[in-house]
């Protein structure tokens, strides 16, 4: 099975597409073989050196607390450990974490044990051993292995409370859809998503398609920003937790750390749109389904 790379580069870089899947062999993708570090490190775009965010070693001691924790538990939980912790760690613009030859990097050079480790199937097909999906490697935001992570807990967070999303890295039908969905900058619709399934009202995988798929498509046709208006975003606050990486203590294991303190989603646009959700999802077919319980 893959082993944690040794010596690991001590500063995340850009591994470019073309690059990255000239090293994601058949062998690193069913955890055979480990990726030609040397050769790897050679096709790198080095970033800036006196950026304490790129630092590998605090993100590569996440993967290691994960991969301790999590070693006789069901690999899918964790997701919801890891997604906050690591949004906290590397303390990210949306415009960087766009990069994908970042997350690349992290994937081929600093972390192929992990992505082995938790997407590796159970078995095969076609006669072949059983292999990683390439697209965890290298892939768009809302497969690559650690930028879903990073993402969800990027547009999931509730302002600084990463509590909505470890709700949703929970249940991987809300991490495998909805972070596909045309509406979710919208804040007040996330939220009032992740209440839902928090809630109990859709949770199994048919009622979170189905609820996912109900409110994408009503989007077309509903003002989301007229039934429930977000309040301004506070770009100055992320600016200033992004500063603040300097002298930031090491990401808690324990409690979940605090996210940019950009603003909260208000409370009413939320429950405007839960009613609304509820409504919809009452009347959308889902095999199997009981009668779904009120909201709170």
């Amino acid at each position: 099975m893959t082993e944690k790379p040794e010596p690991l580069p001590d500063r995340l870089a850009l591994l470019s597409d073309m690059n990255a899947v000239k090293y994601i062999s058949s062998g690193v993708r069913s955890g055979r073989e480990d990726p030609p570090y040397i050769e790897l490190g050679r096709s790198v775009v080095s970033l800036p050196d006196n950026d304490v965010r790129l630092r590998v070693e605090p993100v590569r001691d996440l993967i290691d607390d994960v991969l301790y924790l999590y070693r006789d538990d069901v690999r899918t939980r964790a997701d919801a450990w890891l997604a906050p912790r690591l949004h906290a760690a590397l303390r990210l613009t949306r415009r960087e974490a766009a990069d994908e030859g970042l997350w690349n990097h992290l994937a081929l050079a600093v972390a192929p044990d992990y992505v082995v480790w938790r997407h590796l199937p159970t078995t095969g097909k076609d006669g072949l051993p059983p292999m990683v999906t390439a697209s965890r490697f290298r892939g768009a935001h809302y497969t690559q292995a650690f930028s879903r992570l990073w993402w969800a807990a990027e547009l999931f967070r509730n302002g600084p409370d990463y509590g909505p999303a470890v709700v949703a890295c929970g249940n991987q039908d809300v991490l495998n859809t909805v972070l596909r969905l045309d509406v979710i900058d919208h804040r007040p619709t996330v939220q009032a998503l992740i209440k839902l399934v928090d809630q109990g009202v859709a949770y199994t995988g048919r009622e979170v398609n189905a609820l996912a798929t109900v409110v994408n498509s009503a989007a077309s046709t509903l003002f989301y920003d007229v039934l429930a208006a977000d309040d301004d975003w506070y770009g100055d606050a992320m600016e200033e937790w992004i500063g603040g990486a300097e002298h930031a203590p090491p990401v808690s294991r324990r409690t979940l750390p605090e996210g940019p303190d950009d603003g909260k989603v208000p409370e009413e646009a939320v429950y405007a749109l839960v009613e609304r959700f509820h409504e919809l999802f009452r009347e959308a077919p889902v095999r199997g389904r009981q009668e779904p319980p009120e909201p709170d």
